[in-house]
């Protein structure tokens, strides 16, 4: 299969012919239409034309001259001065080549270079002026479409960053879960080492891709809780609501598990009858999420994975939602409410 760049190179050289073939023929057909009936006018006028068209393939060199060569040279370095001096040169050649032809060609008929010079120095004038903004245009066309590469390649690199930093985290936890559980021989562990298969299969494999879909993020965000849910047993008041009306939905993979890590971990430990609220709807091509947990205030030092989370999934849904989601964070007394909505690409 051809690239994308031979394709759009193909296109603009299609281009190129089709409108020189039109600047070509469209004396051909106004002539034609005007001495229509009339031979020997017509005969006449058309050896004219046969020297304005052999000239033409000199415009049209000229043209691609300035393109590819003279237009960065002169015009982009500010040589303004050797660039006029240049095409003075180049048209001045051009006029005597069409001398020539006009001699070869016309017979009967006197050649004049000033008259020649005069006739000819609208399409010149023409030809330099288009040759300055052709170039131009589409150099700044061309930077632009590079700098928008490299800012792709950037955010999908960040990107991959923020994912290697919050799956780290992740299992970290998940892991102290399962130490608890160990610990305590609880006969849940079983169940809760095939709920963390199912989670690694998720983060190594599935989030590899830029969209999953809603039900697979749902899936496992409840294994998560579930998890979680397991190690705190009836310390932790727990409310938990996940309803995707509309799971067919695509979203950025492990959007949603930082917020309800974020906190389990700081919504329990030394609080006082912890309480965790999660809500989750999807419907009517938006998402709503909100966390709340109990929090007291603290000055003890974080540990350095503290916030991590958090300050990732801000980040992510700026690259990935900039303008199609509000995230709101609050905080009162002793409880911290997260809430997140965020509208699905139709």
């Amino acid at each position: 299969m051809k690239s994308v760049k031979q394709i759009k190179k193909n296109q603009t050289l299609l281009l190129h012919i089709i409108a020189w073939a039109v600047i070509f023929l469209l004396p051909y057909i106004f002539t034609s239409a005007y001495y229509d009936g009339r031979e020997n006018e017509l005969h006449g006028n058309t050896t004219f034309l046969y020297v304005d068209t052999v000239t033409k393939i000199f415009w049209v060199g000229l043209f691609y001259l300035n393109t590819e060569r003279l237009v960065p040279a002169f015009v982009y370095k500010r040589k303004y001065i050797l660039f006029v001096f240049t095409q003075v040169i180049l048209f001045s050649l051009i006029m005597l080549i069409h001398g020539g032809f006009f001699k070869l060609m016309i017979t009967g008929k006197t050649f004049s270079f000033i008259n020649s010079s005069s006739h000819n120095i609208i399409t010149f004038l023409f030809t330099v002026i288009a040759s300055i903004a052709y170039k131009t245009i589409s150099d700044r066309a061309k930077s632009q479409q590079e700098s928008n590469e490299r800012i792709n390649e950037h955010l999908k690199t960040e990107l991959s960053f923020l994912r290697s930093q919050i799956s780290p985290h992740f299992l970290f936890n998940v892991m102290n879960n399962i130490a608890a559980l160990a610990r305590l021989k609880s006969d849940e562990l079983e169940p809760t080492v095939h709920k963390l298969s199912s989670l690694m299969q998720y983060m190594l494999y599935e989030t590899d891709e830029e969209k999953v879909l809603l039900q697979s993020e749902i899936e496992n965000l409840q294994s998560y809780i579930d998890l979680q849910r397991q190690r705190f047993s009836e310390k932790l008041i727990l409310h938990v609501s996940l309803d995707a009306k509309e799971n067919w939905h695509t979203i950025e993979p492990m959007l949603l598990i930082p917020f309800v890590e974020n906190a389990f971990k700081h919504g329990t430990g030394l609080v006082q009858n912890p309480a965790i609220e999660i809500e989750l709807k999807a419907e009517h091509d938006k998402l709503c999420f909100i966390v709340k947990n109990k929090f007291i205030q603290t000055e003890t030092v974080k540990d350095k994975t503290s916030g991590i989370g958090l300050a990732n999934v801000k980040r992510r849904l700026e690259l990935l939602y900039s303008h199609r989601h509000l995230l709101t964070i609050n905080k009162t007394n002793d409880r911290f409410i997260v809430s997140l909505e965020l509208t699905f690409k139709s």
